[in-house]
């Protein structure tokens, strides 16, 4: 029967935590999600209902409830996504909690 070898694999000490720092970390990343969570409602849900008011601002040519159904939420769904990374790396690195780099 051929044996398994297995390779060294090099591991990094983990860094201890105490509870309060994890509630802290998962305070920060829950008011966040709830945040994002909060923008996307508006912008899904809230400009539909204001469509006809909205319609008085023009951009480009098309009424704002239009563009921003069409063009407007993605752009929006795009740049939270950017930002909820940035934000989370941020928090990440302020509790020591980033992910390690794979070579």
């Amino acid at each position: 029967m051929a044996e398994l070898q297995t390779k060294d694999v090099e591991t990094t000490p983990k860094v201890a935590h105490d509870q309060q720092t994890l509630e802290k970390y998962w305070h920060e990343n829950r008011n966040l999600v709830f945040t994002m969570l909060g923008i996307w409602f508006a912008v899904t849900y809230l400009t539909q209902l204001f469509a006809n008011a909205l319609n008085g601002v023009v951009i480009a040519g098309f009424p704002l409830g239009y563009y921003m159904g069409g063009q407007g939420s993605l752009i929006a769904f795009v740049v939270m996504i950017f930002y909820y990374a940035k934000k989370m790396n941020e928090i990440d690195k302020k509790y020591n909690l980033e992910e390690e780099e794979e070579n």
